[in-house]
């Protein structure tokens, strides 16, 4: 494909360079799917209001996430396993990050360790963490953040027990992958992808393997996470973790103002509106509908993020216009992974930049902070 133009362009490529199983658990929701088309869905029913004749001259999307300074309200979400979309795929997508001023965000079940990434970046990213059963575990994942000087630690609480994703079942997904007869004959029609992964020690969970005891190989691995997420986390676990961690807490996961209203509570400094892309409750409302509700619930007490469905900068527009201070995306940025490694990344950034700069523009505004609900069509968004 040779002219890039919008994040499908990078998601049909990747599909064509990933190995099948590695690109369905990036690209795929849990059970009929329902709520991750809806997340992108819902955002395209919401229409804009065009104005002419403004100045449009000057224009600048900067602002800040949690008192961060960042070139446009983007995140990089946390994703598991991105180091298998592409070899060190954490570390690359830390650095395009890092090169467009835009947070990162690296996830417990990554397969760069936080060691790796920290070594190869100067910018501070932020940590996500699991709640799992093995406390001690969690306290050493706090502390290498802290050491790795992170500036955020973002916890999600919607993954205490694993939502079902039929084609991770029927893949027979793992990291690395199982050596099956289809595996090897799907991954021997992703030439690019092999060479990379035989250029690189980073095949497995970086963060887990070798910090936990009796946690040497992936055989071991399996047997200890399928028993580690901890079904009993509660909001007094946020207390103990928040005090432990000392610095900048984003709560994730929160589809509900009740639940809202509890993260605002536990002196967390955002709280990020995400039904963790579709992938845990099927069924489950889009983010872009919750998050006014969220925003009109609890939007004066703490900084309300979102993510789900986010493939534009139009989207980020959106989200904003509805209240959101942040948003994080996660298969847009991976579609660019797996694509072209880290070039695909910074383009999958430029190409939602650029999309919101001009979106910003055509609504008739020259900055972000004079964006409100008006440059929104009446009728065509989620009321609170």
């Amino acid at each position: 494909m040779s002219v890039i133009t919008c994040i499908e362009d990078l998601r049909v490529l990747a599909q064509k360079r990933v190995p099948r199983m590695f690109y369905d658990y990036a690209d795929s929701g849990s059970w009929t799917e329902s709520t991750y088309r809806a997340n992108e869905a819902d955002f395209q029913s919401i229409k804009l209001r065009q104005r002419v004749a403004v100045n449009m001259d000057g224009r600048s999307t900067a602002t800040t996430m949690i008192g961060r300074p960042v070139s446009m309200p983007v995140a990089i979400a946390p994703t598991g396993m991105t180091g298998m979309q592409h070899a060190d795929g954490e570390i690359l997508a830390a650095q395009a990050a890092e090169a467009f001023g835009v947070p990162f965000t690296l996830s417990t079940m990554s397969i760069c360790s936080i060691e790796d990434v920290a070594a190869r970046t100067t910018a501070p990213f932020w940590f996500q963490l699991y709640v799992m059963k093995d406390k001690g575990f969690i306290h050493s994942l706090i502390d290498r953040a802290k050491a790795a000087k992170c500036d955020a630690l973002v916890l999600t609480l919607d993954l205490q027990i694993l939502g079902q994703r039929h084609k991770d079942l029927k893949n027979g997904l793992s990291a690395p992958p199982k050596l099956t007869l289809p595996n090897l004959i799907n991954m021997a029609t992703k030439p690019r992808w092999c060479l990379g992964m035989l250029g690189t020690p980073r095949r497995q969970f970086g963060n887990i393997v070798g910090h936990v005891k009796g946690v040497g190989d992936m055989s071991s691995l399996s047997e200890w996470t399928a028993k580690q997420f901890d079904p009993q986390l509660s909001w007094n676990d946020v207390q103990w973790i928040r005090e432990r961690w000392g610095g900048k807490l984003i709560i994730k996961g929160i589809i509900d103002e009740e639940d809202a209203k509890l993260a605002a509570a536990s002196g967390a400094d955002a709280l990020i509106v995400s039904n963790h892309g579709g992938r845990q409750l099927d069924g489950a409302e889009s983010s872009i509908r919750a998050l006014p509700r969220i925003v009109e619930a609890v939007g004066d007490r703490i900084e309300v993020h979102m993510d789900g469905g986010i493939r534009s900068g139009q989207d980020v527009l959106k989200a904003w216009a509805l209240g959101a201070r942040g948003t994080y995306i996660g298969r847009a940025f991976l579609y660019g992974l797996g694509a072209m490694g880290k070039p695909g990344v910074s383009r999958a950034l430029e190409i939602i930049h650029r999309e919101l700069d001009l979106t910003m523009a055509f609504c008739g505004h020259r900055e972000l902070r004079g964006v409100d609900r008006q440059v929104l069509l009446p009728g065509t968004w989620p009321s609170a």
